[in-house]
């Protein structure tokens, strides 16, 4: 009996083993998988895919964005991009709400930096999302806004945030004047539903005027905060922060305001000048009553 079932276990062994080997070719066969002989190193490239020749960011300091651009608000209301210009500057951003990588982290660079920053939208700026995908609802915008506001701590400040949708054209007319480069790519499903671009905001003039850009995912707050007073013409900020201006000129090159050292000395020379001025000025006024009361004498 031993005998008899020491050979059906041997031939239990030899069947599973043979059912292992099989399963191991099937999955080679189907991975493709060379043997080492056969392998060869592909070619290196120290240049990106051509596809993202296109993904850029073109700063076009100075110039005004179609304010006439026909787009929907997260209520699904029709409206003009001109309807948030005109009385604050505006802090701009494109993206797409369904993005999971880099736009979830451009819009918490963002909300991050505006928590720190002492300025409310609403009131003295207002934020504008604008989707690049022509294929998001407002239901979607509505989403996102309800997020961030939540995140941003201010539920009072809803009414300066506008996430909006559009059409393709009204994108593409967006998108050329900011100069914001995207191509349209494959999810991990095939289907063309994603975007690859950069990351960047813009502030603007509340005439639509591109004044400066800040491109990553993190902000600095005090960038942000002198970029506004700056969009603003003054119009908002301290005198503290009407100096900073002075001081700090935006550097595109940077993306982030320098210290002007030209200007500082200005600054410093005009302050000594004005000072010495006064001591010379109240020296001689003193000499003259000292004079006065000698001659009276």
């Amino acid at each position: 009996m031993q005998g008899i079932g020491t050979k059906r276990e041997s031939k239990a062994s030899r069947s599973l083993l043979a059912l292992a080997f099989a399963c191991v070719f099937a999955s080679a066969a189907l991975a493709q998988v060379s043997s080492y002989g056969d392998k060869q190193m592909g070619e290196v490239s120290d240049h990106p895919p051509a596809l993202l020749d296109k993904v850029t960011i073109t700063q076009k300091l100075n110039t005004r964005i179609p304010l006439d651009g026909k787009f929907r608000d997260e209520t699904g209301k029709a409206v003009r991009l001109g309807d948030y210009f005109g009385e604050r500057p505006v802090v701009l951003s494109l993206v797409y709400y369904q993005c999971k990588i880099l736009c979830p982290e451009e819009i918490d660079g963002l909300v991050s930096a505006l928590m720190m920053v002492k300025f409310r939208p609403g009131k003295d700026f207002d934020v504008v999302f604008v989707s690049i995908d022509p294929s998001e609802t407002p239901e979607v915008a509505a989403k996102e806004k309800a997020l961030y506001v939540k995140r941003y701590g201010h539920p009072e400040t809803a009414n300066g945030w506008h996430f909006l949708t559009g059409q393709q054209t009204a994108i593409n007319s967006l998108a050329s004047a900011v100069g914001f480069g995207y191509v349209r790519v494959p999810g991990p499903d095939g289907v063309m539903n994603q975007f690859a671009h950069a990351s960047a905001i813009e502030i603007l003039t509340a005439a639509g005027k591109l004044s400066q850009y800040y491109l990553g995912v993190e902000y600095p707050p005090n960038d942000l905060r002198l970029g506004l007073v700056e969009a603003s013409a003054g119009k908002i900020g301290s005198p503290v922060d009407a100096i900073l201006t002075y001081c700090y000129r935006y550097d595109p090159k940077l993306n982030r305001h320098s210290l002007v050292i030209a200007r500082v000395v200005q600054l410093g020379g005009l302050i000594t000048v004005f000072g010495l001025g006064s001591y010379m000025t109240i020296m001689f006024r003193r000499d003259l009553k000292h004079d006065g009361k000698n001659a009276n004498g």
